[in-house]
């Protein structure tokens, strides 16, 4: 399971694919797509980065072109269904929600049909 930030630097990364095998990105390109309320420093960033790689959603290789620092990166399986997985996990999150609500729902009725008969 991804922790916030991970999540959201993974979604960050997926987007920068646009669907595409791998791309060559900037941090600037990911920090530039991460919501302004959470701030991720360029060494946040690579320790978030390196994980994502030790967890299997992307080949990572830092090169460097004109001087500044790019990242290489090709989306492994895991990468590939990491929108997927995030609507199932949403979907899951919904179907428990709502599992609570219809046993406080049965619960509620059962105690009202208890009081009736006492």
């Amino acid at each position: 399971m991804l922790t916030r930030y991970e999540n959201e630097v993974m979604s960050a990364v997926y987007s920068l694919c646009d669907g595409t095998d791998g791309c060559l990105v900037s941090p600037i390109d990911i920090l530039s797509v991460l919501p302004a309320k959470h701030k991720i420093s360029p060494d946040k960033l690579e320790d978030i980065l390196t994980a994502l790689k030790c967890d299997g959603y992307f080949d990572l290789i830092p090169s460097e072109r004109k001087g500044e620092k790019m990242y290489v990166i090709n989306l492994k399986e895991s990468g590939f269904a990491y929108k997927r997985t995030a609507k199932q996990k949403q979907r899951d999150i919904t179907f428990k929600i709502f599992l609570a609500f219809v046993g406080a729902l049965a619960t509620f009725i059962f105690g009202l049909i208890l009081k009736a008969i006492f």
